[in-house]
């Protein structure tokens, strides 16, 4: 590091200690040449993460838009929004573990669709719709169907409730 006051290049680092948040460390240094004592910061470079859209256009990526997509999708559920914001921290850190500067929009949206699948399936299936753009209702039967197999499997059985009657739910 090179000296404020003489410009040497000769230094020792006299203390070192790490932030609160451990990103930052600040050496006190002491220059060899001319003996002054200074300080300096160190942290990692981090790059912004990129979002690849559609259409080719790069826009910054924005944790927030995340965030109230899901909040859009589980309107009027009962999701705790603890839950989203865990969920979209997930997302965040999976984004940046796994790309480097760029990460492609549909990745997003399928990591979104993963936790919103596990949070709540009605929410899934809203954000789907949007998301994949359904065009008509085919489409959405196709991705609801899937979880329909596995909610009936899930779901006790009853008996019928008169001999003879039915419930109108056939199996």
């Amino acid at each position: 590091m090179k000296c404020p006051r003489c410009g040497a290049n000769d230094d020792r680092v006299v203390d070192s200690r790490e932030s609160n948040d451990g990103r930052v460390v600040r050496r006190r240094r002491e220059c060899v040449g001319c003996g002054l004592r200074f300080t300096t910061y160190e942290r990692s470079e981090e790059t912004p993460l990129r979002v690849v859209k559609k259409d080719g256009e790069r826009v910054a990526f924005d944790r927030e838009r995340i965030l109230s997509g899901m909040f859009r999708a589980c309107e009027k559920l009962d999701v705790p929004v603890a839950a989203l914001e865990a969920a979209t921290q997930r997302i965040e850190q999976r984004c940046q573990e796994e790309f480097d500067r760029e990460v492609p929009s549909a990745v997003i949206g399928n990591l979104v669709m993963e936790e919103l699948r596990a949070l709540n399936r009605v929410a899934y299936v809203r954000f789907a719709s949007v998301y994949r753009e359904f065009r008509d209702v085919s489409q959405f039967l196709d991705e609801v169907r899937p979880m329909l197999g596995s909610a009936v499997a899930e779901a006790p059985q009853r008996a019928p409730l008169r001999p003879g009657i039915s419930d109108g739910f056939e199996e």
